[in-house]
C-alpha cells in the first residue's frame, strides 16, 4: 500500500531523534543525532535547534542539501520495523518568534536562557523526497508544490 505524507506523519509521532547528514567542506558526509523534541506534526518540514557556531551550521550555510534518517519501533512485540530517509533542503532561521513557536521545555536542558539564548539557530529541513520502509512495504513520496506518489 502506498503511503501518504499524513500516514508517515502518524508513524513519526513516536520518534524523537533523527540523524541529520550534511556535506562537509572536505566533501565527506557528516551526521549528527538531532532531537525534534516530539515536535512532529510532520507536514514535510522538520525543525531542530542548534548552536550557531557548529560545523553543522557551517556545512548548511555552504550547502543546504541535507538528509534525515529516522528509525521507528522495530521488532518489539511483533511490530514491523519502520525506517524513513528524507532528502531535503535546510534553512537556517534566526527569528525569535520562530524560536518561540518551536520551543519546548525539554530544550531548557541545553539552553537554560530559553529562546532568548544568544547564538542559537533554528534549522528547518524541508523535504524534497521521502523514502520509507515499513516492514515489507516500501515506497517513495515526492514532496513539493504538488505531492506525487512513486513506488
Amino acid at each position: 500500500m502506498t503511503k501518504t505524507l499524513k500516514d508517515l506523519a502518524k508513524k513519526m509521532r513516536d520518534i524523537d531523534f533523527a540523524m541529520l547528514s550534511t556535506h562537509t567542506k572536505g566533501g565527506a558526509i557528516g551526521s549528527r543525532p538531532m532531537s525534534n523534541n516530539r515536535d512532529v506534526d510532520y507536514d514535510g518540514d522538520a525543525w531542530f535547534f542548534s548552536d550557531e557556531k557548529t560545523l553543522m551550521v557551517e556545512d548548511i550555510e555552504a550547502d543546504p542539501k541535507v538528509g534525515l534518517s529516522y528509525l521507528g519501533k522495530s521488532g518489539l512485540l511483533g511490530q514491523r520495523p519502520f525506517f524513513l530517509a528524507v532528502e531535503g533542503t535546510a534553512t537556517l532561521i534566526r527569528d525569535r518568534a520562530a524560536f518561540e513557536a518551536h520551543w519546548t521545555k525539554d530544550l531548557d536542558r541545553w539552553w537554560p536562557d530559553g529562546s532568548a539564548t544568544p547564538g542559537i539557530v533554528l534549522i528547518r529541513v524541508s523535504a524534497n523526497r521521502i523514502h520509507y520502509w515499513d516492514g515489507e512495504d516500501a515506497g517513495e513520496l515526492v514532496v513539493g508544490g504538488t505531492a506525487a506518489m512513486l513506488t
